[in-house]
Formats: C-alpha cells, structure tokens, sequence
C-alpha cells in the first residue's frame, strides 16, 4: 500500500479521543511537524515556527485545520490522492492583497479563535503539543478556551503501530537490506566518505523509484570512517575525509517510507582489521544480539539496555559506552521512548525501536550495529544485513 489508508486515521483518532476522555478534553491541537503529520498523514512543507499551521482533533466532531496558502497546490494534490486526511482547511496568507479578502499571517491568533469558536470549541479545554508561539495567544482572544500543554503524555498514541505502519517499515528495510549490499559495493581505500555516502544515497534512491513510483521514499547514507567513527555523530569535518586501509567504518542507511523510518547501521572494515577491532567489533555484535533478544512483549524497556549493558562491561568495554543501547522509531528517527535505560514500563506488541549498543574507542573508532526491530511474542528484527567479521570485511 502506497500511503497509509483511513483505517489508521481512525485508529489514531480513536485513541487521541479515548485520552481526551481520560483527561477531560474538549478537543486536541497540533501545532509541530511530526504531531501534525500523525494527525493529518500529510508532509509539512512548511516550517511552523516561520509559518504556523494548526490541526484541531475534537472529541466530537470532524477535524480542522489552519494551514499557510503556500501549501495551496500541495493540498489539492494530497485531496486528489486520499491521502490527507483532513477535508475542512482555511488558509491564510503572508502578505496583504487588495481584491482578495483572507486572513494574514499577524492576524493567525484571531483566524484559530473564530475556528475554534465556529466548530464550537469557544469554551473548551484543548491539549496541545506546543503551548508556545502565536497559540499561545488564543486564550486572550477566546477566554472560554484553556490550552493543556500535554506533549509527554501525547507520546503514548505513537507507541503502539498499526499493521499498516508495520508494512512500511518492512517495505523500508527491504530496502535498506538492498542499500547495505550496494555500500559493500562501493567501500574503496582513498574513496571521499562524504561522495561514498551521496552516491550509495543515489543508488538507493533509483532503486526506490523502480520498486515504488509515487510514493514518498526518503533516503539517507551517512559513514564515520577511522578514528573518527568513534565520535558516533562524526567530528564535524568530513570534507575531504577518506576511507583507508584498515579503517573501521560505522555506516547509517535510514529509509523513511511514506512516514515510517527504519534504521540500518553496520560497522564494516576497509582491508584486514587488528585483534582489537576484531575484539571491540565482536562485543558490540553479541550486545546487540542481547539486546534484540530482550524486545518481547511484556519484558521491561530497560531489561534492553541492561542486557546490552551488561555484556559490554563484562568484555571490559565499559567505558568505551556513551550512549543508551536504543530508542522508539516510528513517525520521526528518535522516537519515544527516549528513557530505555531508565523505563522500567513493559514493553507492548507492535512497538518499534532500535538496539544499536555501541563501542567508541579514541584514536582507534566506533563499533555499532544498529537493527530496527518489532516487539512481540518473539522479536521481529527488519534490517537483516550480515553482522559477523567476514561478511563485514572489504578486501
């Protein structure tokens, strides 16, 4: 399925109105990019803070939206395709017009106020993602409406992912299976890590236009090659950085299909690595496996980052670990939870998150392998490129 069908909206609206009643809301607004995205399956085109946008979830009733005239064609389009699902939009527009009457960009607090009003919200309690910015200044305008800042507690209806979800996250990491493969293609001692990372992104890309016309697919390649990759982010230089022999790499492919993300990380070697990479390498393997093995339904969240934990300190790599072994993936890359180490919640069927323990060894590199895997009775691991020594090993 090319975009997620009206079935997940009303699965979403659904639990959005069950948290509403569990709260005393009239109604739910928002205002970020990933929020509106998972109340509306449409791709903001543009940047709220600059041009701010609105979808308001009532307990009862339809769904509305305030949005920039910028994204005019764009939501035609999405009309034409089903894939939006919101019908009732107003638009406004930033700069002023002399045979056009609409609502302008400083007059955004008023439009929401006579929105909120006119779908009978004018006395309502309304939890938002974001009480900041112009939304802020409805309740001075419309004193009946009080805005709940609830973003932590929103967290908790993108958890659990509908089967339609789970389909485009498998659709993503088949791919992302396919992009690794190409990436061993084109490892090379001399080769610029940044133009290896573009081009395997280009690679990816044209194999996504063959396997998914007209849908949204997005692509990103990115390596860490040498002492370098011990800094899991990069050293902010990779202008003009090589790969070369004996170079340990850690690599990210992330496939966002149609919403979905799926991470793929691997740590591969340029030429024959030494005993010590060989070693840091292999301990980052088995706390992954660890790891993997502890996202069943029902087990602690934290039990995932213990049992990875614990595997790299008894290895005496323990102080080489500098970040939490995982975290939720769904709608945005880091997704909730954000807590692994420190949540102790039980896990439910149909979450989503990443197990990518890591070593990071100055002077000498990274070791991560990062799998995107589906919780339940037994876990559902997506990204299944090869882990082992050999099959990572470029000669």
């Amino acid at each position: 399925m090319a975009i997620l069908s009206r079935a997940v909206r009303d699965s979403r609206y659904g639990a959005m109105r069950d948290m509403m009643g569990e709260m005393g809301l009239d109604a739910m607004a928002f205002l970020t990019p990933d929020y509106f995205f998972f109340a509306t399956n449409y791709f903001l085109d543009v940047a709220p803070w600059e041009r701010p946008v609105v979808v308001v979830v009532p307990r009862e009733g339809e769904p509305f939206a305030a949005m920039h005239e910028l994204s005019t064609n764009h939501i035609r389009m999405a009309k034409e395709l089903e894939s939006i699902w919101i019908d009732d939009i107003t638009l406004y527009s930033e700069h002023p017009r002399v045979t056009q009457r609409t609502w302008l960009t400083p007059q955004w607090p008023q439009m929401v106020a006579r929105l909120l009003a006119q779908h009978g919200l004018g006395k309502a309690r309304v939890g938002v993602d974001s009480a900041g910015g112009p939304m802020a200044q409805v309740p001075r305008l419309l004193s009946g409406v009080e805005l709940v800042g609830m973003e932590r507690l929103m967290r908790r209806l993108r958890l659990v992912k509908h089967p339609e979800e789970l389909d485009q996250l498998r659709k993503a990491a088949a791919l992302s299976n396919w992009g690794q493969e190409r990436y061993r293609e084109n490892v090379r001692p001399g080769r610029y890590v940044q133009e290896l990372d573009l081009a395997v992104s280009a690679i990816i890309a044209e194999e996504a236009c063959r396997r998914h016309p007209g849908e949204q697919i997005e692509v990103r390649v990115s390596s860490g090659s040498g002492p370098s990759s011990a800094a899991p982010h990069g050293d902010g230089l990779k202008t003009g950085a090589t790969i070369e022999n004996g170079h340990g790499i850690v690599n990210i492919v992330i496939i966002r299909a149609n919403g979905i993300v799926v991470e793929n990380e691997r740590t591969w070697f340029c030429g024959q690595p030494n005993d010590r990479q060989v070693e840091a390498f292999n301990v980052a393997t088995a706390a992954n496996e660890a790891a993997i093995q502890q996202l069943t339904t029902g087990n602690s969240l934290a039990a995932v980052d213990a049992a990875a934990l614990s595997v790299i300190e008894k290895a005496g790599f323990g102080e080489h670990v500098i970040h939490r072994t995982g975290h939720g993936i769904g709608i945005a890359g880091h997704e909730f939870p954000d807590d692994m180490a420190f949540d102790p919640r039980p896990l439910m069927a149909n979450e989503i998150y990443s197990a990518e323990p890591g070593i990071y060894i100055y002077g000498l590199g990274g070791f991560r392998h990062d799998d995107t895997v589906i919780v339940g009775d037994k876990p559902e691991v997506v990204t299944t490129t090869p882990k082992d020594v050999e099959s990572q090993t470029v000669k």
